[in-house]
């Protein structure tokens, strides 16, 4: 605690260093100068508040909030410069610059002591999170929907807005409020693909992981939009096996595989769907059994594999594999660098729904992840049909990925899926 007193203070004698000189030997002379400094600072103010106030309703996320303030700070730094003719100043002003230099440094320590957590400096406090954070957390982020929902009852034009309402509904798992988000979504952009696949996987759920009736008439009217669509595809292909037209159900999904690379985990697990479609038309048991993976394809809330296969899918509650490293990477890290092995949903947040953290001296390592490692309760691994799992490895042990780390992933796969193998073999740009 000592240390940090310590480096605050000098930081703010460092900070009136640059600006009491100013105030006290010179005045900043020309009154259109003044005016215009004066007016520009209010203006970038207003930005700021703005700025704050979009964050705490959950419309930006802490990456977009931290560039937008560095990109106002910079406007500052560049429309308020002290370049008007210089003056001395009287011996009162120099008193209240030396007045207000004291303010700051007094006023910091104040708002510190009042907004701060000075408890939080002492180690032998620290603890790891509790149940009770875990549900503060929910809490903050039914709060932050809930307060989202209630703004965009007076912006019903704000296409932007009501998508991160659907979204985000739907990753708390709140299908019927997400359909309804999408729905009102879809009278602002009509006949958007995406949009119209996205509502029909949470209308899917809504009505017990069944994609019949309206899914699949939003499904028909996403693939004359854009029948290239794999996820629209995917689900498409799933409605067709649940009603056991299993003609219907491969034709869909080879035109995946048409889309697909041959060696990709999409196209993968479309021929494992096919197989499945296959042996069910020709009244033969499920090929499945021969991989140690669960087929499925498609990457929404409502997509899932056939019958034969559906349980694990949705019931699953962890997925196991194993991680390896690139050999021609090996040189680039050290035994000690961290490595993250996680797994996220594949439409919802961005954050991790289960993480693990080991060091590349592990490696190779076989791993498992499960709902006892959710971040909070909100958001758990069981509680999304298809997650992405992937690995990266951190020199600097910074749980946010940044540029340099290497990193490999596979493509989404339901909960449940075991045999996964992750190879890490990419740069992080």
């Amino acid at each position: 605690m000592t240390a940090f007193v310590t480096i605050a203070a000098l930081m703010t004698a460092i900070a009136l260093g640059f600006i009491l000189p100013t105030l006290v030997g010179k005045q900043r002379g020309g009154t259109n100068q003044a005016q215009r400094d004066q007016v520009n600072l209010t203006v970038l103010r207003d930005q700021f508040r703005e700025l704050d106030a979009d964050l705490a309703a959950g419309t930006i996320d802490a990456t977009a909030y931290d560039s937008a303030r560095h990109e106002l700070e910079q406007r500052v730094a560049e429309d308020v410069q002290p370049n008007s003719p210089l003056h001395p100043v009287t011996a009162g002003l120099r008193l209240q610059a030396l007045a207000i230099g004291l303010a700051v440094a007094l006023g910091a320590a104040a708002l510190y002591a009042y907004l701060g957590t000075p408890s939080g400096l002492d180690p032998t406090l620290a603890v790891a999170p509790s149940e009770k954070s875990h549900e503060m957390s929910q809490k903050e982020t039914e709060l932050m929907v809930d307060r989202l929902a209630q703004r965009l009852k007076t912006r019903p034009d704000d296409a932007e807005g009501w998508l991160m309402l659907a979204r985000s509904y739907s990753a708390m798992g709140r299908f019927a409020d997400a359909s309804s988000a999408y729905a009102h979504l879809l009278t602002l952009v009509p006949g958007d693909a995406q949009l119209l696949t996205d509502y029909a996987d949470v209308l899917g759920m809504a009505q017990g992981k069944n994609l019949q009736g309206e899914p699949e008439k939003l499904l028909a009217r996403a693939l004359a939009a854009d029948p290239k669509n794999s996820m629209a595809l995917a689900l498409m292909g799933t409605a067709a096996f649940e009603r056991r037209d299993y003609t219907a159900a491969i034709a869909n999904w080879k035109k995946i595989l048409t889309l697909s690379a041959p060696d990709s985990e999409m196209a993968r697990l479309a021929m494992g769907n096919i197989k499945e479609a296959e042996a069910a038309a020709a009244g033969l048991p499920s090929p499945v059994a021969e991989s140690s993976e669960v087929p499925g394809v498609g990457s929404g809330s409502a997509a899932k594999t056939p019958p034969a296969t559906t349980t694990a899918a949705i019931t699953g509650t962890e997925v196991a594999g194993t991680v390896e490293l690139d050999p021609a990477l090996r040189s680039q890290v050290a035994e000690n660098d961290t490595v993250f092995i996680y797994a996220r949903a594949a439409q919802g947040p961005r954050f991790p729904l289960a993480v693990l953290r080991k060091q590349v001296k592990d490696l190779p390592l076989s791993f498992v992840l499960d709902d006892s490692m959710s971040m909070t309760p909100v958001a758990k691994l069981s509680d999304f049909p298809l997650v992405v799992v992937g690995a990266r490895i951190s020199k600097t042990g910074n749980a946010t990925p940044s540029a340099g780390d290497l990193e490999g992933s596979i493509a989404p796969v339901p909960p449940g899926s075991k045999g996964l193998k992750i190879r890490i073999s990419t740069r992080r740009n």
